[in-house]
């Protein structure tokens, strides 16, 4: 008899359970352990120090550059800024392959494990300084190493900090997450292709919520690919704006307009496209 009331419940009622139970699991884990969340930030706060460390040693390692040009070594907060670290690296490049895409590589990744702004100018640096397939794959894979480093931290130390101050977000996620459990790949994939959740949030709650690793780094790997794909056309039309000798023409100008366009389309389609995947 209870096998039969089971059955008729049916995969809905049993997704509603579970996203109920994780629901009082995450919400009596907020109770427990929100008190170690001071010692989870110290940990933190202690490993964000040596990552910084060994940031530090990569700069150091880098070619011998002239006082302007050393100014423009930082993190991009806007195209200028893109723009002005293009061009040192770009000149660096060549002759310093190696240095380069070791620096590249290893900013990218800090930035995305510590939830920092400004990768996206990394994504369109990338455009600018490789050529479009090295650029794409370079910027997934930092992408998707970030993330799970951001997973992993969040695992580790995080969990306290997510059970104290966001345990009401992400109990609503984990049954939305619930819903799409035989399917997850493809959910993870979808957020990451559309803004519907910040990318630092489904970094840190993710592992709260059971979402497997290998699960999200695939998903995240596949699902930053098609907004990478405008930010490195943008690199490449933007390199080609600023190279020595190479006059604007109306087509770079088109490419640009056409790739601001396609980046906004995900947000203006927000509202039907999750009704859609709901």
């Amino acid at each position: 008899m209870a096998q039969r009331r089971a059955a008729e419940r049916g995969p809905c009622q049993g997704a509603a359970e579970s996203a109920r139970h994780q629901r009082q699991l995450l919400e009596g884990k907020a109770q427990a352990e929100g008190g170690s969340a001071r010692t989870s930030l110290l940990i933190l706060v202690s490993i964000f120090l040596s990552a910084a460390f060994l940031m530090f040693l990569v700069y150091k390692n880098f070619p011998q550059l002239s006082e302007e040009e050393r100014e423009c070594i930082k993190v991009p907060r806007d195209m200028d800024d893109a723009k002005a670290l293009g061009k040192v690296l770009s000149k660096y490049k060549d002759t310093f392959y190696v240095q380069v895409l070791v620096a590249y590589f290893a900013t990218y990744v800090f930035l995305q494990t510590f939830a920092i702004p400004g990768s996206i100018f990394l994504s369109i640096l990338s455009g600018f300084l490789y050529p479009f397939p090295l650029a794409l794959f370079l910027v997934c894979l930092c992408s998707g190493l970030g993330a799970s480093f951001c997973y992993m931290l969040s695992y580790l130390v995080g969990r306290p900090v997510v059970y104290r101050y966001l345990t009401e977000k992400a109990v609503k996620w984990s049954e939305q997450v619930e819903r799409h459990r035989e399917h997850l790949i493809n959910y993870i994939i979808f957020l990451r292709i559309t803004p519907f959740l910040p990318n630092w949030f489904i970094n840190i709650t993710s592992p709260v919520i059971n979402v497997p690793l290998k699960v999200f780094f695939i998903g995240t790997f596949l699902g930053v690919a098609p907004p990478s794909f405008v930010a490195i056309k943008a690199g490449t039309t933007l390199y080609q704006l600023t190279t020595a000798g190479e006059a604007v023409s109306w087509n770079s100008v088109f490419v640009l307009m056409i790739l601001a366009i396609l980046s906004i389309l995900p947000a203006v389609f927000q509202k039907k496209l999750k009704q859609k995947f709901e």
